[in-house]
């Protein structure tokens, strides 16, 4: 009876292990409460080890780790950086320029996203609607280093017409983190 009862569970034992150990991809369509708080987490902190990570989500190691890389494979995660001071990198002046457009034909409009993104000042470039077409962030070393950047780069392409340029005098909030929100797939 005993070796009865065995096999019972042995078999049932088996059968959850199959269907509850089929990749997370599979079965999850949404982000889940640990998927969300590791996508916090990393946000904040990328170097953290996988140990502590799933002591953090209450998770063992193996599969807090099969879960990190199941978001990065579903694009979930991009990339892992270090966010480097600009002050200490004698990046001292940050400024916001808005940047119309001559015309903004597709070819322009392509034409002028691979220029941008081959000026190194430029740290970040949007398109935009509104009553502008593009919006710079761009970091230099100084006044000066603006200056020759905007006489000898961006007023340079024939693409533009008209910029209008914001100097950060304080940054009073940069964050990186992307909320993520209870809802998202």
């Amino acid at each position: 009876m005993m070796s009865s009862f065995r096999q019972s569970y042995s078999l049932l034992l088996t059968y959850f292990l199959i269907f509850n150990s089929a990749p997370m991809t599979d079965k999850k369509k949404t982000l889940d409460r640990i998927d969300r708080k590791l996508l916090e987490i990393l946000q904040k902190n990328g170097r953290i080890s996988n140990v502590e990570l799933a002591e953090r989500v209450a998770l063992s190691p193996t599969p807090c780790l099969e879960r990190v890389r199941r978001l990065e494979r579903e694009g979930y995660i991009k990339s892992y950086v270090a966010l480097a001071d600009g002050n200490k990198l004698k990046a001292n002046t940050l400024a916001f320029i808005q940047v119309l457009l001559t015309n903004t034909s597709t070819a322009n409009l392509k034409a002028f996203n691979e220029l941008m993104k081959g000026i190194t000042e430029v740290e970040s470039c949007h398109m935009v609607a509104g009553g502008f077409d593009y919006l710079l962030k761009i970091r230099c070393t100084d006044m000066q280093h603006y200056q020759r950047f905007l006489g000898e780069k961006l007023a340079t392409i024939p693409l533009v017409s008209q910029t209008h340029t914001y100097v950060v005098i304080e940054e009073v909030k940069a964050e990186t983190a992307i909320p993520v929100r209870a809802d998202v797939q």
